[in-house]
């Protein structure tokens, strides 16, 4: 066994090979619950450590644990393995090699740090409690989390805090970000459907024509964002589909608008929400029109407790030094299902700067996106530190 002190030097040694992985991740990208090749690269990596692997949690989840002197005694480390559908428009070597579908926001970085991590600790001397590295399926809308949380993996794998990590473009590499409370929104999915009456479009009497009243939600949406709530707490109100008829001279049956919510506390999710129906329920009466209104993929905010949040920043100030640690960085107003596990345990999400130092990095979703593997290193270096800080740091469970 090797001490911590000798880390950078089996990372030194891990390097190529973890930017290998990494970089054949990125070339064969899987969509949500569709991971499997990710899975077997995932799963074959680990066997490989001498891990027993626990596969099929969500359909495409894979687990492995380091077990501690106490057994009872446990923390989660996650990483996301899905991609988007989104056509990839760089041109390098590694670039996807499906069409569609890319690594737009980083999972193959995140889940080859984790990877990096799971075979560092494995090397140091075994830890007061076990660390379950948790390879988490369909975190792009997909709740994935809720998904192995209802598989029982706090349950199979006892678990006091959970921990997460995702990069962040608009910090420079090497730099770290948090805070405590929420550090991304809440946030669900709608879909308004108007349904009127056809006519032609020179006999607009004839009918009833749904897209003055879809016109008429949008406006009312916006509103509500700026009108119905207390305006010091933070919500966006998005529409961003609208879909009506087929033809330029007849006046369409239905009117279809999609969208999303985002906000910072459930409580305001939820009052926008019943805002919504009110609003298209009062419109459907004046009109004698029916309007539906469909919510879905809800994800909770990701909070972070205030220990949990305490102690990664000083495992980031440790290893990472002052001028590296941002602990109080905005709320972003994306969302991220790693919510569901931290309301359902203790811990916290930070931030790890995917930026080249003095150069614009290419935002999340892009389709010219691409994870900077010089951090590998860094989100290595700071998995493993956490995981030997907490239970420094907590001889008793976290609550």
């Amino acid at each position: 066994m090797k001490p911590l002190s000798d880390l950078d030097a089996l990372l030194a040694g891990s390097d190529e090979a973890l930017r290998t992985l990494r970089r054949d991740l990125h070339a064969n990208p899987e969509l949500r619950f569709e991971e499997r090749r990710t899975a077997d690269v995932v799963a074959r990596f680990l066997d490989e450590l001498g891990y027993v692997v626990d596969r099929g949690m969500a359909g495409t989840g894979v687990v492995a644990s380091l077990p501690g002197r106490d057994p009872s005694r446990g923390i989660v480390l996650r990483a996301d393995m899905d991609a988007l559908p989104i056509q990839e428009a760089n041109t390098f070597s590694h670039a996807s090699c499906h069409h569609g579908v890319m690594h737009a926001c980083g999972h193959d970085g995140h889940t080859t740090m984790l990877l990096g991590a799971a075979k560092m600790l494995r090397q140091l001397p075994q830890l007061p409690g076990s660390v379950h590295f948790v390879f988490q399926p369909g975190e792009e809308g997909g709740a994935g989390a809720q998904k192995m949380i209802d598989d029982g993996l706090f349950e199979r794998f006892p678990t006091e805090a959970a921990f997460g990590m995702h990069n962040w473009p608009s910090l420079p590499a090497g730099e770290f970000g948090l805070r405590t409370g929420p550090i991304m929104a809440a946030g669900v999915r709608f879909r308004i459907t108007v349904r009127g009456k056809g006519a032609h479009a020179a006999q607009p009497h004839l009918g009833l024509d749904p897209i003055p009243l879809a016109c008429s939600l949008v406006l009312q949406c916006q509103t509500l964002a700026a009108r119905h709530k207390d305006p010091v707490a933070p919500a966006v109100v998005s529409v961003c589909m609208m879909h009506a008829g087929d033809t330029d001279n007849v006046i369409p049956d239905t009117a279809e608008l999609r969208g999303t919510i985002r906000t910072l506390s459930s409580a305001v999710l939820n009052q926008l929400q019943d805002d919504i129906r009110r609003i298209a329920g009062g419109m459907a009466t004046a009109y004698g029109a029916v309007i539906d209104v469909e919510f879905f993929q809800y994800y909770p905010a990701t909070v972070n407790s205030a220990q949990a949040a305490g102690l990664c920043e000083r495992v980031i100030r440790q290893t990472f030094g002052d001028a590296a640690t941002h602990a109080d960085v905005p709320p972003n107003m994306t969302s991220e299902d790693f919510g569901f596990m931290l309301e359902a345990r203790p811990g916290a999400y930070v931030l790890i700067g995917n930026a080249p130092r003095g150069e614009a990095a290419v935002g999340l979703h892009h389709p010219a996106y691409d994870f900077n593997d010089d951090i590998i290193r860094d989100g290595v270096r700071y998995w493993v530190a956490l995981a030997k800080g907490y239970f420094e740091a907590y001889p008793a469970a976290l609550v």
